[in-house]
Formats: structure tokens, sequence, C-alpha cells
């Protein structure tokens, strides 16, 4: 029985990996504060997590978390990186199949709005890579939306 313990505590020890150690969480939430503060943004917090900053509310129509929106972005990192862009006439799609931090953000704006959203790994891709973007990275995006359907 001994022998069995050993064995399950070792291979609960031996899968933790260090990129499990890591709290995202709080680093995403520092990198975000310092980006806003370096770049005076008038950012506001949700209870999520999400930072977003409405430049323009827009004044059309206000999308809800399922609906279909065309929107102009460009994505890059906090280094301004740039890791992502849509053609200026935007991209169509429905809110709830994009990441967490795009199906709430995009809320926050009416048709003919636009701002940034400050997505912690948490609310975009996780602690995986994907797509040429790191496990654990703070995703910024310009928006503009267009269109709601």
């Amino acid at each position: 029985m001994k022998k069995i313990l050993l064995v399950l505590v070792l291979a609960v020890f031996a899968s933790c990996s260090d990129d499990e150690k890591v709290d995202y969480v709080a680093k995403n939430e520092q990198e975000i504060k310092e980006y806003v503060e370096e770049n005076n943004l008038d950012a506001k917090r949700s209870a999520s997590g999400l930072y977003y900053v409405v430049e323009e509310e827009g004044t059309g129509f206000r999308p809800t978390a399922t609906s279909n929106v065309t929107v102009a972005y460009k994505g890059y990192f906090t280094d301004k990186e740039v890791f992502d862009e849509s053609e200026a006439e935007g991209i169509t799609f429905n809110l709830s199949q994009v990441i967490a931090g795009w199906t709430e953000g995009i809320t926050y704006f009416k048709e003919g709005g636009n701002g940034l959203l400050l997505v912690p790994a948490a609310l975009g891709y996780g602690n995986s890579d994907r797509r040429g973007i790191p496990g654990g990275s703070v995703l910024i995006f310009e928006v503009k939306l267009i269109a709601v359907e």
C-alpha cells in the first residue's frame, strides 16, 4: 500500500510542469495595469478581469453575446507586436464563437463604436500556445464595431 501511495505522489509531482506553477491571472493583471498606466488609458475593469476602453460608444444597436457582428480589428501584445489584423471592411462572425474576451467586450460598444479590449489569458487562449500566440499572453485589440445583425 505504501508503494502505491508513493507512486501516486511521485506521479502527481512529475505531472506538474513549470507552466502550471505560473500564476497567469496575477501576472496578466499586473501586465495590463502597467500597460494602461504607460499608455495613459482610461480603462475600466469588468468583473471577469477584462479591461476595456470605450473611445466612441457608437449610436447604433448594441450586440448581445450571441449576435452576429462585423468588426474591424488589430490584435497585438503589450509590446505592440501585431499578431493579427482584419481588413478595413472588417470580418463577420457570431460572438458566441470567439474568445470570451470578445464575447463580453464587444457588447460594451454600439454600432459605429470603437475602442480597446485588454484581454487576459483566462479570457483569451489560456495557458497554451495557439497559432503563434504564446500561452499566458495578454492580448490587446483595437476594435471598431461596424455592424450588428
